[in-house]
């Protein structure tokens, strides 16, 4: 697929698009064919340097600026946003790999954080009243925390963008932001979105780099930047929050996950294997709440696996942008020869798989295709249930009681999202206190929406995303005491 040559490939700072120092690009390709669709600036530690100069100096002015103009800018690019969907959706095509259809779900989620976040700029409060020893008035204000750094992935590169500015917009913060080196395009379009629509210098700089942690190292260091927000593996976020410890800087982590999808005796089957498609295969598998580990009652468990299969296989894989396709290309041929080691390796100790592994006919040579996949029979040792697969595979598991799914569902050192179906209130409530995640989907396969705090516990992560909490992450709290 073919981008337009108005898609930005620089970097963006102080409210200009640049060169990288030197010149240096990197390539980005489509992986569909594998083909280069774009050579994009290539930050280095000084740009990075740069960014975060003009964050910096943009910090006091923006933070001053009231928040109905910050309210206005979100609206108007949430409006624009909306105006060029299908423009946006067909790059993250072209540089991700997802179905068109997808894509435009893309946008459309992401847009709700603009919308969402309008609205929430212009509602920053905060409190005042007497002490309880009635000898002092109280008055507690929110503020912005200062310029950002913001990390975000490959697999949502318009959302996971719009998550993180739309939020420090809306609280009077200023931003660099490092796209992900596979799909960069998508954010810097955003980015230029953002200056059409008034943003002011400065406000946000965005710095795709081939070197992300020796350019974002450095900034992270800088004791002038105040938050570091990061959506990406656990390893990696460990590391950066070890770093972030330095500065005690402020820290948003969405990291990996293992979701448990429970399946009850007395859930609606077909209702299940509906919702399971979507926990499982939105985005190819290529989710942070992608269903990694199906549990199901052995009671339904034939029934539920038949049905599971026969969608599968009704799965049509090709080319994001061709008519038809379900299942996309991976993000980059290193996914499927991950996955794949993960199947052989489930298979060698014992595990059977139920559905076609061949590809069909006349996909282009050179694109990063993985058959979609049912496993049964998994070994509890064996790494696919233990590992985030973070592609088209399904596994299956029987228990025969509810404290043995829970067992199962919290045996991982994750804990980002989980989905249960059950008929039984008393059970969906039971499950949602002891299930051992930030997020649960109770007869549902998509938990997701901007209104709503996004994250997890444990090795998942810190923080949230969305909803009024997604606001106060980007903010500091503060009062005053005043006299009687």
């Amino acid at each position: 697929m073919t981008i337009s040559s108005t898609t930005p490939h620089q970097l963006f700072i102080g409210g200009a698009w640049r060169d990288a120092e030197h010149g240096a690009t990197f390539d980005v390709a489509d992986p569909a064919t594998g083909e280069v669709i774009a050579a994009v600036a290539d930050a280095s530690v000084a740009d990075g340097a740069a960014a975060l100069d003009a964050a910096v100096a943009a910090q006091a002015g923006w933070a001053a600026t009231a928040p109905r103009a910050r309210s206005v800018v979100l609206r108007d690019a949430f409006d624009l946003l909306m105006e060029r969907r299908e423009d946006f959706a067909a790059l993250m095509t072209a540089e991700m790999g997802k179905p068109v259809a997808e894509s435009r779900g893309e946008v459309t989620y992401g847009g709700e954080f603009l919308r969402w976040f309008s609205e929430e700029a212009a509602r920053i409060g905060g409190h005042y009243g007497r002490n309880p020893e009635g000898t002092g008035r109280v008055i507690v204000t929110r503020v912005p925390v200062g310029p950002c750094l913001l990390i975000t992935p490959w697999n949502f590169p318009l959302a996971m963008a719009t998550r993180k500015l739309a939020p420090a917009i809306a609280a009077g913060c200023t931003s660099v932001i490092k796209p992900a080196e596979l799909t960069p395009l998508t954010t810097l379009a955003f980015v230029d979105l953002l200056r059409e629509v008034g943003l002011p210098d400065g406000v946000v700089n965005a710095i795709p780099t081939s070197d992300s942690r020796g350019v974002c190292e450095p900034v992270i260091a800088d004791p002038r930047l105040r938050k570091l927000s990061f959506t990406g593996s656990t390893p990696v976020g460990r590391t950066l929050l070890a770093q972030a410890a330095q500065g005690v800087l402020r820290t948003s982590m969405e990291l990996g996950g293992n979701a448990p999808f429970l399946v009850f005796e007395d859930a609606d089957v077909e209702a299940a294997v509906e919702g399971a498609m979507l926990a499982k295969f939105r985005n190819v598998g290529q989710a942070c709440t992608a269903a990694n580990r199906f549990l199901v009652h052995e009671d339904v468990a034939e029934d539920f696996t038949a049905r599971i299969v026969a969608k599968v296989e009704a799965l049509h894989v090709g080319p994001g942008d061709r008519e038809g396709t379900t299942i996309g290309p991976l993000v980059d041929t290193g996914a499927v020869e991950r996955i794949s080691a993960l199947l052989d390796d489930a298979v060698a100790a014992g595990a059977r798989v139920l559905t076609a592994s061949e590809l069909p006919q006349g996909l282009p040579e050179g694109g990063s295709y993985l058959a979609p996949a049912v496993v049964v029979d998994v070994p509890a040792e064996a790494a696919i249930l233990r590992e985030e697969i973070f592609g088209p595979v399904v596994t299956i598991t029987t228990f025969a009681d509810e404290d043995e799914a829970l067992a199962l569902a919290n045996g991982t050192e994750y804990g980002l999202v989980s989905y249960a179906y059950t008929r039984d209130l008393a059970r969906a409530q039971r499950l949602v206190e002891r299930l051992e995640t930030g997020m649960t989907g109770i007869n549902l396969g998509v938990v997701s929406n901007a209104a709503a705090p996004f994250g997890g516990v444990k090795a998942s992560g810190l923080g949230r995303e969305g909803g009024s909490e997604g606001l106060e992450e980007y903010q500091s709290v503060k009062y005053a005491l005043t006299p009687a």
